[in-house]
């Protein structure tokens, strides 16, 4: 028989529940028929029973999880500060099962909470699951570290990033470590380049409150871009458990730096200008294109933070297997179309024999898109009209939406108290340090902040990393 979990939800009013985490929810007990989960909410609005249980259900109806509700129909919602020591003694009292404290809440509030929570005595075995961004740089995050750990070890903390349960991104394990055309060549001797894009078609869409003060790069590149880079730049671990695959990422991080040391010529930052965004709903069909504000004139927003909209790195990571190897992360908003994808460009071939025309670039190219998912491998051919031509084609593999939410896998692995697929505390901590060089030349203004208006593909000088 399952093991009963209650899930706690600090910050259950707020938008990231309702948006992301419930969904998740409807869709875990979907799929697995089996487990047993008691729902609590808490946070400060005033809101009743009822009108909690209508978000649940509103939620879960998102997913196409509906029929789940009942499971979890008798939930509650209490309305309570967290940051008080009264009130959250209560909240942890008596809980059936396992307890899971997921804080749904800005930053500075669950570091208040892990505060208060050094004075309450938590239930036994009990799991702490936190959103980004973890600290703002790396010795903040050391000290966020060092406090949660008084409350639970290591191995009891969930630091949620969510792409790692993207199916596209463990879809590249597969790839790298199973396929003898992929395994021999994944390193400096046979890539030329890697890059890791994830470009939205969304402006700011009322996130001015959090988005202003993290800014692409911190909002992207400092948590999720990295994690990929890892995932793709680390050594083979014996074991997909949660030990030797964090030790391989956080190796990986630890060998990471900006490209030549040089943060300037490594690094570029943009914010879109008023503009036309044309955006496809739910069933991937093109809305009619809606007028998009100046990021500064966006609602909630302040000038004076001078905060990037898109955000681009190149780094290197230090190995035998890759040194030499150009990683560009790179991520923006209200671009003229949604492009989520990882790709690793091959070196060209020592030679190509007289008489073939059209000399390639590259060696080739793996693609990974991310929803809907697909693998592409583009090959340098030759036939057709002119059977000497070089001309490139390209297999493609169509894995679709994908079956889960990426919230789904996550939250799975957080109530069965397993942390494989959250970020380690020494791997928190490299991230912040592997931007902290671009951070501080931002923040001289050694860097120019390049104009792209919104709907574009991005700064005209930016072009070359269009493609």
């Amino acid at each position: 028989m399952a093991q009963e979990t209650t899930l706690l939800i600090l910050g259950a009013s707020g938008d990231l529940t309702s948006r992301l985490l419930l969904p998740a929810i409807g869709q875990l007990l979907q799929r697995e028929p089996g487990r047993r989960l008691t729902l609590r909410g808490a946070g400060s609005d005033p809101w009743s029973d009822a009108r909690w249980r209508d978000a649940v259900q509103t939620s879960f109806a998102s997913s196409g999880a509906e029929d789940q509700v009942d499971r979890v129909k008798g939930t509650t919602y209490t309305q309570a500060d967290v940051t008080d020591h009264d009130a959250l003694a209560a909240l942890v009292q008596d809980v059936p099962g396992r307890l899971v404290i997921y804080f749904a809440l800005p930053p500075a509030v669950t570091v208040a909470a892990c505060e208060v929570l050094k004075s309450v005595t938590l239930p036994q075995n009990t799991v702490l699951a936190m959103e980004k961004p973890f600290g703002d740089d790396e010795q903040s995050a050391h000290e966020l570290n060092e406090l949660v750990q008084q409350l639970v070890p290591e191995h009891r903390i969930f630091r949620v990033d969510h792409f790692l349960g993207r199916s596209t991104l463990l879809n590249v394990l597969g790839v790298r470590f199973a396929n003898r055309l992929i395994e021999p060549v994944w390193s400096a001797d046979h890539v030329q380049s890697v890059l890791v894009r994830y470009d939205e078609a969304l402006a700011l869409e009322n996130r001015a409150r959090y988005y202003d003060r993290a800014g692409a790069m911190i909002d992207m590149i400092q948590s999720h871009l990295l994690q990929v880079l890892a995932v793709l730049a680390m050594e083979q671990p014996h074991d997909l458990d949660e030990q030797d695959l964090r030790d391989a990422m956080t190796a990986a991080l630890r060998a990471t730096r900006i490209w030549d040391d040089n943060p300037v010529r490594s690094s570029r930052r943009g914010r879109y200008t008023a503009g036309m965004l044309a955006v496809k709903d739910d069933l991937h069909q093109l809305q009619k294109p809606r007028e998009v504000p100046s990021y500064v004139e966006e609602d909630g927003v302040d000038p004076a933070r001078d905060t990037e909209t898109l955000a681009e790195i190149t780094c290197e990571v230090h190995t035998a297997r890759w040194a030499g190897v150009p990683f560009t992360l790179r991520s923006g908003k209200a671009m003229k179309e949604r492009r989520a994808e990882i790709v690793v460009t091959f070196k060209p071939v020592r030679h190509i024999p007289d008489g073939l025309t059209g000399k390639p670039s590259d060696g080739g190219v793996l693609r990974f898109v991310l929803g809907p998912d697909r693998i592409d491998l583009e090959l340098n051919v030759n036939g057709g009209d002119d059977p000497f031509a070089l001309r490139r084609d390209v297999l493609s593999s169509h894995l679709g939406e994908g079956t889960l939410l990426a919230y789904t896998e996550v939250l799975s692995e957080i109530l069965d108290g397993e942390v494989t697929l959250s970020v380690r505390a020494d791997a928190a901590e490299q991230c912040w340090r592997i931007i902290q060089p671009v951070r501080d030349a931002w923040a001289r203004g050694d860097v120019p902040m390049d104009d792209y208006a919104a709907g574009s593909t991005g700064p005209a000088e930016w072009a070359t990393s269009q493609d």
